[in-house]
Order: structure tokens, then sequence, then C-alpha cells
């Protein structure tokens, strides 16, 4: 029976007259992906590129199997960093400022403050470069605007709207998988090298494999992607600890979904890209890769221009992604740990210390281009510095992941457990493989 509400959208639309409109459904893509798998694509940043670029160039494919030896570990840890901060309501620094000494939190967030800024000073650097090589102009104009327009993202877009931005940036990584099949690999020797490791006895060999698990398993990500599910509570109007228990395991589903997900995407592409360092840059006898920008040149003679095409693309395009992903890190960290109003979805108002981070960690780190520090000799130490200051922090965060006080009553799986404290066994052992090589 229709009533006559019907009757009269009936008669309008006959006229032409407006007509109700459809509830905006959100794509399908931004519906099923979350911090996790912007998480993974923020891993992938330029600096990394340039890290995972110059393991294939100076190790060949000998060290492929590195990328597949990170994923569990990585899954693991990131898997932690997410129920801490759904379970919590808070990010890490947050809950190490209730758990653990002010200094060992002071000297954490001190450490990734400068890591991330040195990371942000590389990446764009990075982008100006990959930016003048395509269109031409000046590198340090391209990368003052690109300076510029990160810090406006973040200033003035709130998390409901960046986040999907975020989302669909993740998909710029594919390009590094295009550029790999434009040009000939040998499959045969590179699946016997992801199967059969194989170490070299030296120091830069160690140094290589702290840089490559610094650049992986790194301590920004824990701070993001914790902060990320807070901020989607907020936007849901959660509150920790009075969230019904069958929502909250079909968030913890949830989680884990997005972040395997977000976890192989990360390393696959990390696979590809030293692919790519491996048969084309080693094999062409080039050994030194300064940055992505460069590897992306270098690319150019021996592979042709449209994998040099397709490789600076996705330098400027993965920037836009990560630099907002360090800096708000870093700006999440620092206002937990003094206890300040934090998040992105605040206006700048509400939150003037957070955003006094993202400002100046990006900005400092756009000056650094300005001045005779080399950004990527900083950036190889700094993934390095990552990768010793990874296991504290760690450590810390699976002792977060057993309290009762901080996770209520649905503690983190055993296998996740299990797996957390594997990332925090590689990555010690690795940093003291490269101390024992380093000191003998």
């Amino acid at each position: 029976m229709h009533t006559p509400a019907d009757h009269a959208a009936r008669e309008r639309d006959k006229r032409g007259g407006p007509r109700a409109k459809k509830p905006l459904r959100i794509p399908s893509f931004l519906r099923h992906v979350g911090p996790g798998v912007v998480t993974g694509a923020a891993d992938d940043d330029p600096s990394g590129i340039a890290t995972y670029t110059q393991a294939g160039a100076q190790f060949g494919t000998s060290v492929l199997w590195t990328v597949f030896l990170t994923v569990p570990f990585m899954i693991g840890i990131q898997l932690v960093s997410a129920r801490i901060g759904r379970q919590s309501g808070q990010g890490i620094a947050a809950n190490l400022r209730q758990h653990t000494p002010r200094m060992f939190l002071f000297a954490i967030v001190g450490l990734l403050l400068a890591a991330n800024t040195i990371n942000i000073a590389a990446d764009i650097a990075a982008m100006g470069e990959a930016l003048q090589l395509v269109v031409g102009g000046g590198q340090h104009f391209h990368s003052v605007a690109f300076g510029i327009v990160t810090v406006l993202l973040q200033i003035f877009v709130p998390y409901r709207r960046l986040a999907p931005i975020l989302k669909w940036l993740t998909l710029t990584l594919f390009v590094y998988v295009a550029a790999a099949f434009t040009v000939t690999i040998p499959w045969a020797r590179v699946l016997h090298d992801v199967v059969v490791p194989h170490i070299v006895p030296s120091s830069a060999f160690w140094m290589m494999i702290v840089a490559i698990l610094g650049t992986s398993i790194s301590p920004y990500l824990f701070f993001w992607q914790a902060s990320q599910e807070v901020e989607e509570m907020r936007l849901q109007g959660i509150q920790a600890g009075h969230e019904h228990r069958s929502t909250l395991h079909r968030a913890k589903r949830r989680m884990r979904l997005d972040t395997i997900i977000g976890m192989f995407f990360s390393n696959g592409v990390a696979f590809f890209v030293m692919l790519m360092g491996a048969v084309v840059l080693n094999a062409g006898g080039i050994t030194d890769v300064q940055s992505a920008a460069q590897a992306a040149q270098a690319l150019k003679p021996l592979a042709g221009d449209f994998a040099f095409m397709l490789f600076s693309f996705g330098i400027i395009a993965t920037g836009l992604l990560a630099v907002p992903v360090l800096a708000s890190s870093a700006a999440y960290a620092v206002a937990e740990a003094f206890g300040w109003p934090e998040g992105l979805e605040r206006h700048w108002r509400e939150a003037k210390g957070f955003y006094a981070i993202v400002v100046i960690a990006t900005l400092v780190g756009t000056g650094l281009d300005f001045t005779p520090i080399d950004p990527m000799k900083a950036l190889y130490w700094s993934a390095v510095i990552n990768g010793v200051v990874a296991v504290p922090i760690m450590v810390a965060m699976m002792v977060l992941a057993g309290n009762p006080k901080v996770m209520g009553n649905l503690p983190v799986r055993r296998k996740t457990r299990f797996l957390g404290w594997g990332a925090v066994a590689v990555m010690a052992a690795a940093v003291g493989m490269m101390g024992w090589d380093f000191f003998r």
C-alpha cells in the first residue's frame, strides 16, 4: 500500500523535480582496509626504497631472503601495536608513560623524533629530486613545495578525510611491481637465493641486515598503527573498556586481516624493489646507490625510460603517503609522552602542541636538505639506529601486551605473542652480530 508521501514523490519524479539523494557509499577498497594497510605502505617510503635498492645493488639476489624472513615478525609486532591501541584506547607512548620510567620514555620518544625528522628529510629530498628528473626545475623548490603540501594536509584535512587519501595512495606502490616486469629476471637464480639464505661474513653485510630490519620493523610504525586504531575508535564513538565483546571480536578479526594484508603488501613491494636493484644495478656494475632518485636515474640507461618513469612516480607518490605518517607518528609520541591533546581529527586549536610537532618535524626535515648534511648517509645510520632502538621498544610493547591493566580481559593470543617475541629475538640477534663483527 502506497502512502500519500510515496505518491507525491512519484509526481515530483514525473515533473523532473528534485529526487531524494541516495546515501553516498564508500568504495569497497576504503571500507575493507585500514591502519594496517596504510602502515605497511608507509614502510615503503622513498628512504625505504633507497635502502632496499642499495641492498640489491650491493649484494645482488643473495639478500632477497631477508624480505620473507621479516613478514611473520612484522605481522606479529604490528598486531600487538594495533591491539594495544584498540583495547587500551591510547597510543604506545601514552601506555609507556603509565607503565615505564619517565627517562626510558623520553629517551625513546627523543630518538624517534630525531630518526623521523632525518627520514622526512631524506624522503622530501628524494621526492624533489625525482620530480626534477621528470619535469626539470629546481630540486630545492620542489622539496619546499612538497614539505608545505604535506604540512597543510595534516593541519587542515581532518582524519576522516585524510585516511581515505592515504588509503588510495597505497595503490601507487604497485608501480614498483610493474617496473620489475619491464626487465628480464633470472627467476631460477632468484628462487634459489630466496630459499637458500646466503650470509656474507662482513660488518657491511650485517649493517645492511640491521638497516633492512630497521626499515621493515621500524619503531615509528608501532606508534602510528596504535594511534590510528585510537583515531578509528574516536570516529566510531567507542570508548575503551565499554565495547561489547562481540564488537571487539569483530574488530580483532578486522585488525588481523588488515595487518596481514598490509605487511604482505609492504614486503612484496620491498621484494620487487630489491630485485630491481639486484638484476639491473648489481648486474650492471652499479653497487652504490645513495638515494631512491639516484636509483631511478641509474635504471634509465639499463632498463629504459618506462622503468625510470614508473620508479620516479613511485618515489613521489609514496613520499606523499609516508611523510604525513612520519610526522604524525612523532607528534603522537611526543604529545602522549607529555599528556598533551593529540589526534589528526582534532582542530589545530584543540591540539596546538601536537600540530606544532608535525610542523617542526616536517619543516626541519625540509630544511636539512639545504645544509651540508648528507640526508641519505644520515638516513642509513638512522635505519641502523632504528634497528637498535626497536629492541627495547618491542620488549616494552610485549610486556604491555601481557599486562591485564592495558589489555583488559582479552589478552593477545599466544601465536601473536610468539611472533612478537620472535621479532624481538631476530632484531636483537642481527644487532648483536653487527656489534660483534664491528668490534672484533
